[in-house]
Formats: structure tokens, sequence, C-alpha cells
């Protein structure tokens, strides 16, 4: 494996459900899922039927012919998102594709040829290819990589930021509704609908990386579904296929209009097996019932932390199946580390935050063995004093 990753923790074999197994046979409890992606767990009988039967059937056609598939997950995207007969929908393979393209429709937000500048925000993460990583808001990933894409300038989260910065000469502003990488952190309250406000004034196309919050994840299909606004473009992956590769660029209203063809492209973007995935995923979290369960299970997550009781937690963020615990030490890599030991896969995306993102069938069953080994990975990394 090349050295730009660090070295695994596990070598795992195989899953079923909210758990994984493995190569030696010892069984885990995944309240990470892939980093958001595995939606209906591992080894969903729903997509497993669908992925089989397409790849016996047809995996890939080139983007000269479109498919049944592909038209059917595009309509379905158009109509949860809102977007309608006016949306239109760009398949890629991954978030930092689909980011890409979305980078490519803000340099045609031209207006009169003066909108150069795209906004996004400190401490954001928006994937690491080159275009991705220069509206990633994180310097120590940036810095090696240097000279980025021109015209990208970071601001910071605040309304007061966004107002200063913004004017006719804006292409784009580029937002996560919750900064997942960064510990899944909320926007400032009022913060999206102000963007919005100023967006519209100005011209400018509001642009909402939903990779990590979309697909039913905070309790909505979307997470601005829940503060009131419609954007420009949203930015989708993870999620969608439960799995199999697959990201996406969905455009509203007049964006829509904004690439025209031979623009933009993808070998296997929207090909049959991965459009079919997608549409096994998204008919189970409709027919299943799966967004009201994110929603619910995961303000029983929050009572379930809160109950812990543990002198370490401070506050709980984010939303639906995306929470972060923030915590009182910058010890998150040891909590997280004597969970995978006992038999729990969280994640500690900085010094103090645990990350929790669990596929959204998690049921009763999942929430107590959760309560049980995170109950003792606190205790485990709370200093003796404390406890």
């Amino acid at each position: 494996m090349m050295g730009s990753l660090a070295t695994p923790q596990l070598l795992l074999d195989r899953g079923e459900g909210c758990h994984v197994w493995d190569v030696d046979g010892k069984r885990y409890l995944d309240f990470l899922a892939g980093i958001a992606v595995n939606t209906l767990g591992h080894a969903h009988p729903a997509l497993v039927a669908a992925v089989s039967k397409q790849v016996a059937t047809l995996a890939h056609v080139s983007n000269f012919f479109a498919t049944p598939q592909q038209l059917e997950l595009a309509e379905r995207l158009c109509r949860i998102s809102g977007a309608g007969d006016r949306g239109r929908v760009y398949f890629g393979n991954s978030g930092a594709e689909a980011i890409e393209a979305a980078i490519k429709l803000a340099r045609l937000n031209k207006g009169d040829g003066s909108r150069r500048r795209i906004l996004a925000l400190h401490n954001s993460f928006h994937g690491r290819t080159m275009g991705s990583l220069s509206l990633t808001g994180k310097a120590a990933l940036r810095e090696a990589f240097e000279p980025l894409l021109g015209g990208v300038e970071h601001i910071d989260t605040t309304i007061e930021a966004l107002e200063a910065a913004i004017d006719d000469t804006v292409a784009a502003i580029v937002i996560e509704p919750i900064k997942g990488e960064a510990g899944v952190i909320d926007l400032p309250d009022g913060f999206l609908q102000r963007a919005r406000e100023l967006t519209a004034e100005h011209g400018a196309l509001l642009i909402l990386d939903e990779i990590q919050t979309g697909i039913g994840r905070t309790g909505s299909w979307f997470s601005f579904q829940q503060d009131g606004i419609v954007p420009d473009a949203i930015v989708l992956a993870k999620g969608i296929a439960g799995g199999v590769p697959i990201g996406a660029l969905i455009t509203f209203g007049a964006a829509s209009d904004l690439f025209v063809p031979g623009q933009h492209g993808s070998t296997f973007g929207g090909n049959p097996l991965a459009t079919a995935a997608g549409n096994a995923v998204l008919t189970e979290i409709e027919d299943a019932g799966l967004i009201e369960n994110a929603a619910r299970r995961g303000n029983e997550l929050r009572e379930i932390i809160t109950a812990i009781g543990s002198p370490l937690v401070t506050e709980i963020r984010g939303r639906g199946l995306l929470l972060g615990i923030g915590l009182a030490e910058p010890v998150a890599a040891q909590v997280a580390a004597k969970a995978l030991e006992l038999g729990l896969i969280i994640n500690a995306p900085n010094d103090s935050s645990i990350r929790l993102a669990p596929p959204l069938i998690v049921g009763d069953a999942e929430l107590a063995e959760f309560r049980d080994l995170f109950t003792q990975a606190l205790a485990a990394a709370t200093p003796q004093g404390q406890r």
C-alpha cells in the first residue's frame, strides 16, 4: 500500500448488519459505517440482490449511452432533494470528484466576467484531490501541495466574516452544513440562511457539501432541508450506494443551465452497477423508514451518552446519526483505541472529539452494546482523579 495512508488498524474480513469481523474472527460493533458510507450496514440483502442482479446483467456502458438505472437514480435524487424538474444530476465516482464538478460549475458562474472568487470556510474538509483540497480549509493538509487552485479564499465561520467577504466578484461559496471531519461542528445559528440571502443578492452560487450529511443521516434526506433554504447545488457521495463508489452533483433552478455538453464527464460515473446500488439503497431507506430511524436513534444516542455521566464528555454536537462528542481532555485517540480493543469502532477526528456515524439501521440491541463498550472506553481514558 502507498505510504500516503496510515497503518491500517485492523484486517477486516466480513460484515453483517452493524457488525464486522476481522480475519481472526473477532466481532466489532461498527459505529463509523465506513465514515458514513454503509447506510444500510453490511451485506444488506436489498443491496446484495441489486448489485448481484445488475453485475450479471450490465455492469458498465460508456457515457455515450444512458441506462434506465441511471435515469431512475437521477430522477429520484431530484425528487428527494426538491430540485424537481428543473434539477440536473451529474454522476462521478467519489465525493472529491463531485466537488471537482462543483468547482467547475462555480467557474461557469461568471456574470460579466468579474466573478473569479470562490469562498470556503476555515477548518472545512472537501477532499484531497488538488481542486477539492483547494477548498479544504485545513492548512496542515494543504501546505505540502501548494500552490493550489487560484481564486479560493477561506473565511471564518461567522456571519460577520461572510458579510465582509461576499460581493459581486464571488462566483460561489461552498459550505458543509456540519463540518464532519473537523469533529462534527455545527454552523452558527442562522449562518446558512444568511449565506442564502447574501449569495442571492450578489449573484453567487450557494453550493452545499452534503457528502457526509446527506442521504438521511441527519434525520432528513439532506441537512439543508432542516434549515428552510434552497441551495443552488449540493454535492453528494458516501451513503448514496451503501459502499459502492459513487458521487453526484445536483443543481437547482438556473444553476442547472450552466454546464453545456462537452464541458465535464467521467468514465465510470453513473454506470448501471453503481446507480442500481443507489436505487436499492434509497428505496430501502424510504420503505424501511430509515430517515425517521436516524432522527429517533440519534436522540436516543444523545440520551445514552449523557446518562453515562462521564466527566470527559463536555458536549454532543451534530444531528441525527452524525454526532460529535466533545471531550474535556485531548484523549480522543486513547478513547477510540480502547473502544477498538473492546470491539467498538468509532473515530477520533481530532484530539478532543469523537465522531459517531453508525448505519441508519441501528436498533435497540446495537445501542445497548454501544452504551456498555463506550462507557468502558471513556472510563479507561479518564484521569484517575476524575473518575
